[in-house]
């Protein structure tokens, strides 16, 4: 019987919320621990007597559906369990295996799961995803993931767990990789009633972008000459359709390419791409042998497509043979997988940045500079659980920006960014002796990484409209209190549900004071 909400105003339904997804979390646990226990009744081996001796059984075996570890179940048990469940043999196999998975292998992240503290289905792809490996291994796996997935968004849990799975085993992570990568194809699929077909590509990640970054780029040059496409998607279907044509691809890349002076090449290609080809049977061989031989001294570094690669890495990975880095848009690689990524690439390593330093800017908008800061201490959206570890996100300013001039003294440090301003010699004489007045507007020190925080359009959109309250507390450490007043503190740790006293008691506090309340 579903009691009547209608009575209920918005901080009970708040309440409510919060009630049922824990029932929920639990009826889902009580239902596989229900599972665990009819395997328990039928974990018998069927084909030995009362005795011990070997009996003949038609079919019915002890199969392990869990890692290793785990114990084994009849096979015939799992019909029935099934049609009480009413769900197909498959599903309940499946929920058997994670349920003995995270019993067995998994104890400190089942201990969580059995208190309600976290979503079911995120443990259970923990344990599919660790199933693999050795009961002697997958022990890191656990201590990882009993520590965060109470706090930290789906997305960011199963990242640490794909990074701690490779850290276990990383000798059996390569060979699956190496399976893996014996398994990779291109094929067409069929072509359609509309004179359409599908091209279907599973590639090594690196190669994968690499292809892809060269579609934008011929898309953006392309992109004058079919002014009729109508969407994005489309206009990288033409530009794909380029890569089957070399010698026109070639043209196109090198017309729209101003390589560096210094580099230059004394060559003159007289290609007409839209010329139809006389000097070979195809348009893709259309290149004389002469011109293939001239190419051969041809720089082309300057065609190849330029990108960024942000590589994460523990200073303890550098001292040992097991290391895990973590690429952003990648996830999780071997040191070993990784030096074959960059070494099919004209490398260049920025600086490292010292992310103790407290970075600044009058202006409202954030500099470059500002936004890696602010993206490698957060670590992605910082909207409590939010799952986003993307750079491709806006920069709010958690103390929203003053425009204007309140008439204040200026700080009484007054060299700074704050009160600072480059002007010629003869503007500046002007400007001391010749009675002009000039000020730098807006509050002094209002975008930096003390005020700085990272947030999806949407939460973004939120924050500023619909009465959410945020401030930044620390160093990748913000507090929010909801309109219904909900309180949460998102820091490294993750996001963590707060009183809204204390909450609110971080909020007032004076500015350049930082509460950590116990």
């Amino acid at each position: 019987m579903i009691d009547d909400l209608s009575d209920l105003d918005a901080a009970g339904l708040l309440a409510r919320a919060s009630e049922s997804v824990r029932a929920r979390r639990l009826a889902e646990i009580d239902d596989l621990e229900v599972l665990a226990q009819w395997a328990a009744v039928h974990f018998a081996d069927p084909t030995e007597g009362p005795d011990g001796a070997a009996a003949r059984r038609l079919g019915n075996v002890l199969v392990q559906v869990g890692g290793d570890g785990t114990p084994g179940v009849q096979d015939f048990c799992l019909g029935e369990i099934a049609l009480a469940r009413g769900t197909g043999v498959m599903a309940s196999r499946h929920a058997l295996a994670d349920v003995l998975d995270l019993q067995h292998r998994l104890p400190l992240t089942w201990a969580v799961c059995r208190r309600g503290e976290c979503e079911v289905w995120l443990a259970r792809r923990v344990a599919k995803l660790s199933r693999h490996l050795g009961a002697d291994r997958v022990g890191l796996v656990d201590s990882a993931i009993s520590r965060m997935i109470v706090s930290e968004g789906a997305g960011r849990v199963l990242e640490v767990a794909e990074a701690k799975i490779i850290e276990a085993d990383p000798a059996l992570h390569e060979d699956t990789c190496e399976a893996e990568r014996r398994s990779r194809f291109a094929r067409l699929g069929r072509t359609d009633e509309h004179g359409l077909r599908m091209l279907f590509a599973r590639l090594d990640a690196g190669d994968a972008v690499a292809v892809d970054a060269t579609v934008s780029r011929v898309a953006e040059i392309i992109a004058p000459r079919h002014a009729d496409a109508t969407t994005p998607d489309e206009l990288r279907a033409l530009a794909f359709a380029w890569l089957a044509r070399p010698a026109e691809l070639f043209t196109l890349l090198l017309e729209h390419t101003t390589p560096e002076p210094e580099r230059e090449p004394d060559l003159d290609l007289d290609l007409d791409p839209e010329e139809p080809d006389q000097s070979g049977p195809t348009r893709a061989l259309a290149f004389p042998a002469d011109l293939l031989d001239a190419l051969r001294d041809v720089d082309l570094a300057p065609l190849a497509p330029r990108g960024v690669l942000h590589v994460h890495l523990h200073e303890a990975a550098l001292h040992g043979t097991d290391g895990v880095a973590r690429v952003e848009g990648f996830g999780p690689v071997t040191l070993g997988r990784l030096a074959e990524l960059l070494a099919r690439v004209d490398l260049k390593i920025q600086p490292v940045k010292d992310l103790s330093d407290r970075v600044r800017h009058t202006a409202y908008e954030h500099p470059e500079s500002l936004r890696d800061q602010v993206h490698l201490i957060t670590g992605g959206d910082y909207w409590p659980y939010a799952t986003s570890t993307s750079r491709h996100v806006d920069l709010d300013h958690p103390v929203p920006y003053d425009h204007g001039d309140d008439g204040r003294e200026p700080p009484p440090d007054q060299t700074g960014s704050h009160n600072s301003g480059p002007l010629g010699r003869r503007h500046h004489r002007w400007k001391t002796h010749a009675g002009y007045q000039s000020r730098q507007c807006g509050e002094p020190d209002q975008t930096g990484s003390h005020n700085s925080g990272p947030l999806g359009r949407r939460h973004h959109r939120w924050k500023t409209h619909a009465g959410y309250q945020s401030r930044q507390c620390g160093e990748g450490r913000y507090v929010w209190l909801t309109p219904h007043g909900l309180g949460f503190l998102v820091d490294h740790t993750g996001t963590h549900r707060i009183h809204p006293e204390k909450a609110r008691m971080i909020l007032e506090a004076p500015a350049g004071v930082d509460i950590y309340p116990s």
